[in-house]
């Protein structure tokens, strides 16, 4: 990730599934493209994230949205507000 990016675990090892993250990151930063092993269930905390499930619409997230993508189904993502994109996944 980019500088600027920041993790924090709170339970779980994140390499594996069903770990509990906040991630950061900074303005204008880019997500991307990736997938998880397990199903993604995310909150945006603040901020405005633009989300991009692959097959789907984009859309915007904005502070208290929830998104939920299916395992292995590829995304990306881009922190679209003057502020850090905080996010609880």
């Amino acid at each position: 990730f980019a500088p600027g990016c920041q993790i924090a675990v709170l339970q779980g090892d994140p390499a594996k599934p069903n770990a509990d993250i906040f991630f950061r990151v900074p303005p204008g930063y880019v997500i991307p493209p990736h997938s998880h092993t397990s199903a993604e269930h995310m909150v945006l905390v603040s901020g405005r994230l633009e989300v991009h499930y692959q097959g789907q619409p984009k859309t915007m997230l904005e502070k208290g949205d929830y998104a939920y993508g299916p395992a292995k189904l590829p995304h990306l993502a881009q922190c679209r507000s003057a502020d850090p994109c905080q996010l609880f996944i």
